[in-house]
């Protein structure tokens, strides 16, 4: 008997998949979601449930089989009766059970609030004080008793803040400052009261985000849809830049995609595309299988806790395997849907463009299945995405709406960044008059480079922003302040007192976005080892200014730009100064060429080889000197070797060998099996029985 798809019968019939499910679901059939199979029987009774218009609302109104089994029409009416005297109840109890509810749910909400105490980073005494109900001097009182000496004003660190709350029994919570929102309670009202109106919910174009290995085809994918050339932009043939695009169906519906690089260094870029991301497409390449990042990413979208969608690419490759590939997947907890599981895998080949189209209606489908709903009448609300510095408009930063709608002229607050909108671009650089729901923009106007992945919000006008904008800098500062003024431990003082100085590599870095200086950050702050450090002492984005350069002289460091160039005043100074200035294009030779920097800081480890050696078995004294007669028991001695002269286990002397000779002509070496005369450098006291050992010492590098 043939089968077919929940979502095919559900086109057909003009339904939404997940209405099609719980129709089936309500008629008795098994099925778990828009791609599970159906036999032909059931498709039927859906049709005819479907034509049957009043069995339709039959079937979704009645709880369960109770009204089955009444074939009798008189006692239908009769059943509801009970119903209707307790269904006006909850009808008039409807109309405020909104706000009802709000307050129900609200109290939940801030009953844990009033319990638990949210501290930003770096909060001071004094404000630490006012917000646990202490007064500053019982604070400072404790700090004493704990060996710390602290004034009202200055700032607490973590573990101070954590130790405080112990003391005080108090529950506190420690948050970054971007998640410290200073708004004013009328300006969260909207947002707030947002989720609880229904009626001004419109769907939103899913944001999907496209995962995976390194080249396993996820910018050729992106390519496919948006008809363009992406990877000639792209150094290398990799993605190296978050990036956020629209594609638009024939049908008349919307994505929006992120790409996001799936080289390992950008593991934090990876996690902040999942954050935002309604549903994740996971590239896997049909000839190569799963690979470390396909594992990673895959994680970062488990973490989101975001739908995923497997896209096996390259299968029109000889060596192709797709079903090795849902065998490797499975085994990581992603069942195929055709073997009865709930994940759907699409076969694609992004260069012959196979099945793409199959690939953006199952997006769809899975995006229906959510429900994906948002109020563009509110407040702007989202994500940033990636920023960078233009030469022209200077701060940049792409930014996903989530919430409400962004027009050009508003004012928005990022973190400590702040701006008015001057203007909105697509991914086509072209003018957008406003952003709504799951739109992607390209904003200038911003006071500072905002930072990636921090949330953004608008506020009523630009006095609003500029004060919590100043707000948070101040708290910013002294988050930096706390973190970077860390005392060194005990064991620090004696590793450097043990070690004497440390080997430093001082690094200048400056980067083309936001997102790749932060990952280059993290990959280079994993290569701190015991014995050597390295030390970031500026990092930016933009080019490669005469200020870099400057600092890099004074304190002795290297320049490293990623994606960017010196300017012309920067590259002279650098050439008239003797600064190393290294730009690069490709994470992978930055990497390995810092590694090999920090190697070439280690003095190399000195190993010790023996070469050879001899047993004395008579001495002659000549002038100034004792010949010692010897055999050469194994190896070779060499004349000029280094040499130790062991008696009865015991070295009595370490040196050199000064003369060997084979009877009367000098030797350059003598092999095992010969014997041999030699006299050692300023050392005499040679006897019988004494075994001269000649090692030499190598140098070789450290790993």
């Amino acid at each position: 008997m043939a089968k077919m798809r929940v979502h095919q019968i559900a086109k057909e019939l003009g339904l939404a998949s997940k209405d099609a499910v719980d129709m089936l679901t309500k008629l008795g059939v098994d099925v778990r979601n828009h791609a599970s199979t159906i036999e032909d029987a059931d498709a039927a009774k859906l049709r005819g449930l479907v034509r049957n218009g009043s069995a339709t609302t039959a079937a979704a109104t009645p709880s369960a089989p109770a009204p089955a089994p009444a074939p009798t029409a008189p006692t239908a009416p009769s059943a509801p009766r009970p119903q209707p005297v307790a269904a006006p109840a909850p009808k008039p109890a409807a109309a405020p059970a909104p706000a009802a509810q709000a307050v129900a749910v609200a109290a939940p909400a801030e009953a844990p609030a009033a319990n638990e105490i949210t501290v930003p980073r770096g909060v001071s005494v004094t404000d630490f004080a006012g917000k646990i109900g202490k007064s500053p001097t019982d604070v400072i009182k404790l700090l004493m008793r704990l060996g710390e000496m602290k004034t009202i004003t200055q700032s607490l660190s973590d573990d101070e803040v954590e130790v405080l709350a112990n003391e005080f029994d108090v529950p506190v919570r420690i948050v970054s400052v971007a998640d410290d929102v200073s708004v004013a309670p009328e300006d969260e009202a909207p947002g707030a009261a947002e989720d609880a109106v229904d009626a001004a919910l419109e769907t939103r174009p899913p944001v999907v985000t496209v995962m995976g290995h390194v080249d396993h085809g996820k910018s050729s994918i992106l390519q496919q849809f948006r008809k363009k050339e992406m990877l000639s932009l792209e150094a290398g043939g990799i993605t190296q830049a978050i990036g956020a695009y629209q594609v638009h169906g024939k049908d008349g519906t919307t994505t929006t995609f992120i790409d996001t690089p799936g080289h390992e260094a950008f593991t934090q870029m990876r996690a902040r595309g999942a954050q935002v991301t309604d549903v994740a497409i996971l590239v896997v390449a049909a000839d190569d299988g799963v690979q470390p990042q396909t594992v990673e990413a895959l994680d970062h979208a488990r973490a989101a806790k975001v739908p995923v969608l497997v896209a096996v690419n390259k299968i029109d490759r000889p060596e192709a395997d797709p079903t090795r590939v849902r065998q490797q997947l499975s085994e990581l907890g992603l069942t195929p849907d055709e073997w009865g599981g709930d994940t759907v895998f699409v076969d694609v080949s992004a260069k012959a463009g196979t099945n793409l189209d199959v690939l953006l209606d199952m997006v769809h489908l899975v995006a229906e299945m959510q429900n994906l709903k948002a109020n563009p009448n509110t407040p702007a609300r989202g994500h940033v995405i990636e920023a960078h510095l233009d030469r022209g408009r200077g701060p940049v930063a792409t930014l996903i709406v989530q919430k409400g709608t962004l027009k050009p002229g508003q004012a928005v607050v990022c973190g400590p960044a702040w701006a008015r909108v001057r203007t909105m671009l697509d991914e086509n650089g072209k003018q957008v008059p406003k952003a709504g729901p799951s739109q992607p923009v390209q904003v200038s106007g911003w006071s500072r480079l905002p930072e990636a992945g921090d949330e953004f919000f608008a506020v009523k006008d630009e006095r609003e922003a500029k004060r919590i904008a100043q707000e948070r800098e101040t708290l910013q500062r002294a988050a930096d302040f706390v973190a970077g003024a860390k005392p060194a431990t005990l064991e620090d003082l004696l590793f450097k007192t043990r070690t004497g100085d440390v080997p430093e590599l001082r690094v200048i870095l400056k980067a083309d976005s936001q997102g790749s200086l932060e990952a280059l950050t993290e990959s280079l702050t994993k290569m701190h080892r015991a014995n050597l450090r390295l030390n970031i002492l500026r990092r930016g984005v933009g080019a490669i200014g005469e200020s870099d350069v400057t600092l890099a002289q004074a304190s002795d460091a290297i320049v490293v730009g990623f994606g960017v160039r010196p300017d012309a005043g920067a590259r002279q100074l650098a050439e008239r100064e003797g600064v190393d200035v290294r730009t690069y294009q490709i994470i992978y030779q930055l990497l390995d060429d810092i590694s090999q920097a920090l190697k070439g800081l280690l003095a190399p480890e000195e190993q010790e080889f023996v070469l050879g050696a001899a047993q004395v078995r008579a001495t002659f004294r000549i002038p100034r000197a004792v010949v010692a007669g010897c055999y050469v028991t194994e190896g070779k001695i060499i004349r000029g070797s280094r040499a130790r002269l062991v008696r009865d286990g015991t070295v009595v002397y370490t040196g050199r060998i000064d003369t060997l000779k084979r009877f009367k002509d000098d030797a350059r070496e003598v092999a095992a099996g010969f014997e041999c005369g030699m006299t050692l450098d300023d050392f005499n006291d040679i006897k019988e029985g004494d075994v001269i050992e000649a090692f030499e010492v190598r140098e070789l590098p450290r790993d």
